[in-house]
């Protein structure tokens, strides 16, 4: 079964807090978003592979390690995962960045996928899928289901706020994935949405209330 990792830092709760106030400013809830991202990227590269090479400091030569191989790729699902990919960046500027638009089908509430654009060297590279919110887990599932059609070395799943129901259907989906988030909550409201949730998290990054 899929590992799954409830970040329990005082900064990232302090920030959800900021986040899911209906108050916060399109402005200030988009950096809440790359901050948190942030952080929880922290955790979910801590495992990522390292090589030791030899490095001239001013005073000695030195053994360190830097990553292995080519290293990530960042895969948000559009629109709401783009508000993450600045986030991550900050920490692996070299890392490469795909993406895969899809929507949910209002009356379904089932993945429609429009748009899949993936770096062509990703079968060399670990991926994390980006999407703030893991609702119903149908965008998440279509999304991975895609990128493992492309064989990368591993998939890891970050989000912000899950619902149990959205949780269980990713983890049952694809258990080989592990899945990294900053809050579980209580449930799916009968629009799909999360309960107590932040609302929809495109429209509040973006400013499309």
């Amino acid at each position: 079964m899929a590992k799954v990792f409830i970040m329990d830092h005082p900064l990232i709760q302090h920030k959800l807090s900021i986040l899911r106030d209906e108050n916060t400013s399109s402005m200030e809830f988009r950096k809440l978003v790359e901050e948190i991202a942030t952080l929880i990227c922290y955790e979910a590269t801590r495992d990522l592979p390292l090589e030791e090479v030899e490095t001239k400091t001013p005073v000695a030569v030195a053994k360190t390690k830097v990553l292995a191989g080519k290293k990530l790729a960042f895969v948000p699902i559009l629109r709401a995962g783009l508000g993450m990919v600045d986030g991550v960046l900050a920490l692996v500027p070299a890392a490469r960045v795909g993406h895969i638009g899809l929507y949910r089908d209002p009356e379904t509430l089932m993945p429609v996928e429009y748009y899949c654009k993936l770096p062509a060297d990703i079968e060399e590279r670990e991926v994390i899928v980006l999407d703030p919110m893991l609702a119903t887990g149908g965008s998440a599932i279509d999304a991975i289901s895609q990128i493992k059609q492309r064989s990368p070395k591993s998939i890891k799943f970050m989000g912000i706020i899950a619902a149990p129901e959205g949780l269980e259907a990713l983890k049952n989906a694809h258990p080989d994935v592990e899945i990294y988030l900053g809050a579980l909550d209580e449930k799916l409201n009968d629009h799909g949405y999360i309960v107590p949730g932040l609302g929809d998290a495109g429209d509040r990054i973006f400013g499309t209330k």
